[in-house]
This record gives C-alpha cells, structure tokens and sequence, in this order.
C-alpha cells in the first residue's frame, strides 16, 4: 500500500490527536531529537528497522499507538514494522512550509524524500564530493552547515563523465597567450604544467582519461574537519561525511598514480587516524610507508586548554611499495655542521659514533687502554661492535677518537668524504629543517597574498625530493595557495593542480605566474623578474618555463555559485524562477513555480535558519549530472562551445575525440 494511502487511512480510523501524541512520546526520547528539539525520523526509522528494544517499550506504553502498529498473535504483540515506518516516513507526517514546498515542486521519489531513498549524496557549494548510504548515527542529530543532498546511484553516472575544458590560457615569461596546441613527447604522453580551476573530484574523473598510471607522486593538504578554514573549504563535515569525501577522491588518485608512485596526505590528529584506517582499505595495509612528524609550529600556545597542537602528520603510502623506493635526503650545511677535524686528518672533516651496542657479544668483550694510560671495558650489558682484531686494524688506522687529550672512552671516527652522498629520510621533520606555518605564511605575505594555511616551501621540497625525479609528473587536488606546484616548477617537475575555489585567479594563479616570471627591461638590459624567495635560493631558481590554464565548463555550477551569493530569500524567489527556465533541473521535478510552491518557499524564510533552507532547496532542484558540460556533448548547440575550445578538447584527450591530432605538437 503507497505510504499516502496508509496514512489517509490511518488518519481516519486512529482517535484525534494520534498524530500529535505519536510525536510526543518519540521526541521524549533524546536519541530522537536534534538540538532544536526537533523530531528526526531517519533517527526513528533506523531504530524502527533494527527492532530496538528501548523503541518498542516505548510505543508499547501507550495503548492508542500499541494497537496501531502491534498485532496480537497467540497473546503475544508483535511489532509490524513496516507500517510503522511507513506511517513516519509519510510526507506529511512532519508537515511544515519546507516539507510542503518540497512535495510541491516533486522533491521526493515514490513518496520518498531524497535522503530516505537515496544511495549517493551530493555534498555542495563547497567542496563538493559523493557520500554513499543514508543517514548514520551521528549524522542524525546534527544540522549540517552544508548543503548536503542524496541522489540514487543511477543518477550520478553521468556525473563522473569527462568534462568539457575551457578558458586556455597559456602563461609565459610574456605573460597570458592563447593556447594553439598541447605538448606530447615521442611516446604521446602530455608535456604540460596544468592548472585547472573546477571541482577537484569531476576533474580527477577527466584526467583519468590521460593520466592514469603517469603520476610518480600525489600531495594534497585537505580540508583538516576542524571547522576553523577561512578561505572557503567546508571545513565542518561531520565525520562519517568527510571520511566519505576523501574515501571518492583518494580511490580515484589511486588511479592515476604509478605503480612506483606514492601519496602524501597532509593532515592533523582530528582526522588522521581514520584517514589511515580508511587509506589501509584502499591501498593497502601493505603498502603504507610511514607516518611523518612535522613541526608545524616552532613555539607553543600558552592559551592552549590543555596541550599546544605543534605538529601535523603527513601519511604515506605507496602505489605497490615493493616497486617504491625513496630518494635521500640532500645533505645540507645545516647536517654537516657536526663534521669537524680537531686532529687535522688528511682524510678531512668527520664525526665520531658511539663503538658499542646493547647486549654481551662473545668476541666484542674485552678491555682498550686509551694512550693517556686509561682502561675502558664497553659496560654493563654492552659490547664493543668490532672484534678485537678489527678494532686494532681501526686503531692503526687513526680511525678510533680518545678525545683532544687521549683520556676519553673510545669512539668511532667517520669521514664526511665516505658516508652517502644523501641521508635517509627519518619520521620526524623538525621545523628548522623543513619549515613552519609562520615561514609559508610570509612566503605567502612577500608574493603578494594572504592565505590562511599555506605550507612552506622547504616542506615540499623535501617530499618532492624525496618521493620523484626530474621531469616526473606530480599530482595536487587541493591547490590552495600553489605551493605544490610553484616548488615542482622551481625543482623541474611536471605539476597539475586542481582548485575550485574563487581564490584560484586571486592567490594560485598569481603566485604561479610568479614563479615563471616576467620579462622585464631595466638599464636597456633584458631580464627576468621572477619569485626569488622560498627554495629559489637552494635550487638556484632564475624562472622560466610555462603552464596551461583552463577551467571545466560550468553549466548547472553556474547556478550553485548564484545560490551560496544570495544574500535575500527575495533574490533566491528570482533566482528559481530563472532556473526553471533557464537549467537542467532533475527529472522529477514540477519546472513550472505554482503560487502555493512560492508561497510554501517565501514562508520558509520565517523560520530558523531559513535562508540556509531556501539555498538548500534550490541546490536540490539541480540537475548534478550538469553541473559541468560532459565531452560527450561537445558539439550541442546548447552550449555554445567555441570551434577553439573543440580544437583543443581534441588535443587534450588525443585518443577520445575524432582528430585529436589536430591542435597537437611534439616536444
């Protein structure tokens, strides 16, 4: 029986005021209400479905509700759960202006809301991604800050599809110049720097297309789920959520890596330790390098609560870590200060070591008389590391250290001339060495820009050090502020960096442009005005070099900035009304805005949070499918892409489109 049926039905057979009397005794549950003190069915239909004992006490206790949703079998009552959940799933059970609103412009399927019948959600404006499954737990009570919508699986998957690109722009040391052609080396894979403003997830999707298995490496600084980002990031998901929005995008990064490729997640203790649970799951316990310790502060808050927050982590995992294998660290002036030569050896500057270890070892007890006369025995639980014959060779060797004045315990000298030209990489990165939030926010500040959470220059040096080589590719989704891709430029990689916020043109844009340089003329001499701070000094950066610009295609997106802009329920009145005649709208809803819908919508705004609602609502009506125009409808007249734009969507997929090889050139 459809769910109207059986609460028309219902309402005519049951006493007046059993609808009232029903909510009563489920909002006398807490597990039931929100933090308004509202009534949330998904939480009662979740208890419903898993016949929760405390659930059913309850509505046994009251003999109206026991006879209507209990059926005595043998003196016994048996919960009908389906006709309880039926009757509190029904449209109008929760009937107010937004639950009427919505069943008048058709926001429901089969008399199901959307987040009761889907299996996909749509998380927008921010950064949007895909959560599977209905309301958890924890979700239940909380009203989100986002706009947060579930679609079916079949209705995303168009969603995924590759995107029309468009907007190229090709930056030089000559400033913007229309882009004529994609560079390809000898084997056809694309030679482009790439900065793509859009949302991250749908341009993953697209550069599936020509970069799967081409990464060497990944790193991306996501939202942390701390609530506190400033420039833009919906950095308040609920946990389950946010888990889901990096579970879309990290199975797809997966993808696009090497097998001797590796991800560096940049993350704090708030969601790290889910973040590598999850990460297990999709790549691999096996293949989960480390865990980095980076000092991300170089002083601690004394108005901290209880500990100052000093460090972030950085978690590492490989593509197939049998086939990983890391460079080492560049030595630097800093790690070879300790070398020194007191005794003027010819061999150079060297440092000495400790000359025994833990635990008795047969042949490594025994005494050494030091040249003052002095007896030394390696001590308690402790051997020498070298027989007695080996160390003697050592001794005549002038590699065996007493001290200055020959009376301290032996130790090892060791040459800086013989030890690796590198030094393995450890877990724990110390500001000094690599950089905190204060040094890559001035680098931020002397380019020019403010930027909330940045991170400094020497901390990606030393992960793109590490984790690639010269002219690998190098993968980061969260652009942010560019500093991914301004230190591969600056260390002769190949980058693509993805940004859907407004800032990308502002800040990202800018500070890329930066790193290229400009040519200038001063004295009547030609030069470079270029970033000279950050690494530029360690890596001798003089600019150069390019990158392409290009954005995916909004159509529906479009629309999704004009709602999250509104400032008024009366500019959103006029707002829908310009998206049912001008968007894609989702298929089952009523295009045409009927007075009572309008006078539904326009009522909303009267109650808590009612602006938010409205934008919520209106971001429903959206086809997602459309939020980008797909490749596959190029050539549609509807939107109006420019025979340029064909032209180089044709060389930016090479094997996708018919001639492909028009607008492309060889290195």
């Amino acid at each position: 029986m459809a769910q109207s049926k059986v609460a028309d039905l219902t309402d005519r057979i049951m006493p007046k005021g059993f609808h009232e009397k029903l909510i009563a005794l489920l909002k006398s549950d807490t597990r039931f209400v929100d933090d308004a003190g509202e009534l949330v069915t998904a939480a009662v239909m979740d208890r419903a479905w898993k016949i929760d004992h405390d659930l059913v006490r309850l509505l046994l206790s009251c003999a109206d509700i026991k006879a209507k949703f209990f059926d005595e079998i043998d003196g016994h009552w048996v919960f009908n759960t389906n006709t309880f959940i039926d009757y509190v799933s029904d449209k109008n059970f929760l009937a107010n202006s937004y639950t009427r609103f919505r069943n008048r412009i058709g926001l429901n399927i089969d008399d199901k809301f959307l987040r009761e019948r889907g299996e996909v959600s749509l998380v927008w404006p921010y950064k949007d991604c895909v959560l599977e499954g209905g309301q958890t737990r924890e979700e239940e009570k909380r009203k989100e800050l986002f706009f947060n919508e579930v679609l079916a699986q079949d209705e995303i998957d168009r969603l995924f599809d590759p995107k029309v690109l468009t907007n190229w722009k090709r930056y030089t040391v000559d400033g913007a110049e229309e882009v004529t052609a994609i560079k390809r080396d000898e084997r056809g894979t694309m030679r482009e720097n790439l900065l793509i403003k859009g949302n991250n997830l749908l341009a993953l999707h697209t550069l599936k297309k020509q970069f799967r298995g081409q990464v060497k490496l990944i790193y991306i600084d996501p939202p942390y789920n701390t609530g506190n980002d400033s420039f833009g990031y919906n950095d308040s998901f609920n946990h389950a959520s946010w888990l889901t929005f990096m579970k879309n995008r990290l199975e797809v990064a997966r993808e696009l890596l090497r097998e001797d490729g590796s991800l560096w997640i940049n993350i704090d203790d708030d969601e790290a330790h889910y973040l590598k649970v999850l990460c297990d799951d999709l790549f691999g316990r096996e293949n989960f390098v480390a865990n980095v310790i980076w000092q991300k502060k170089f002083s601690p808050q004394n108005d901290a609560k209880r500990f100052s927050d000093m460090h972030d982590h950085i978690i590492l995992y490989a593509r197939t870590k049998e086939r990983w294998f890391p460079n080492q660290m560049l030595r630097t002036e800093h790690t070879n200060r300790r070398y020194a030569n007191p005794d003027n050896d010819p061999r150079g500057v060297w440092t000495s070591s400790d000359l025994t270890a833990q635990d008795p070892f047969e042949y490594g007890l025994y005494e050494i008389t030091s040249p003052s006369g002095k007896v030394f025995a390696p001590g308690n639980n402790r051997h020498w590391i070298y027989e007695k014959e080996k160390y003697q060779e050592l001794l005549f060797d002038n590699r065996i250290w007493f001290g200055k004045n020959g009376t301290n315990k032996p130790r090892l000298k060791k040459f800086l001339a013989e030890v690796k030209e590198g030094i393995t990489p450890g877990t724990v990165w110390y500001h000094s060495e690599v950089g905190h939030n204060q040094e890559a926010k001035k680098e931020i500040k002397q380019l020019g820009g403010v930027f909330d959470s940045p991170k400094p220059e020497r901390l990606l040096q030393r992960i793109i050090q590490i984790g690639s080589n010269k002219d690998d590719i190098l993968l980061d989704f969260f652009a942010g502020s560019g500093t991914t891709a301004a230190v591969a430029h600056k260390m002769g990689r190949q980058w693509i960096t993805v940004e859907q916020m407004g800032y990308v043109e502002t800040i990202t844009l800018e500070r890329l442009q930066k790193v290229v340089g400009t040519r200038v003329t001063q004295e009547g001499k030609q030069g470079l005005d270029y970033d000279k701070g950050g690494i530029s000094p360690s890596v001798n950066w003089q600019g150069g070099g390019d990158f392409l610009y290009c954005e995916l295609l909004p159509y529906n997106a479009a629309y999704l900035d004009k709602i999250s802009c509104a400032s008024s329920s009366a500019e959103l009145e006029q707002l829908w009304r310009d998206i049912a005649e001008n968007s894609f709208l989702n298929w089952y809803v009523n295009p045409e805005t009927p007075d009572e819908a309008v006078a539904d919508f326009m009522a909303i705004a009267d109650s808590e949070g009612g602006l938010a609602k409205q934008k919520q609502l209106l971001t429903e009506l959206l086809n997602k499918n459309q939020l980008y125009v797909n490749l596959s409808e190029i050539d549609d007249a509807d939107f109006g892409v420019s025979e340029e734009d064909k032209a180089l969507n044709r060389a930016f997929y090479a094997d996708t489109l018919p001639n492909a090889n028009q607008a492309m050139t060889a290195l």
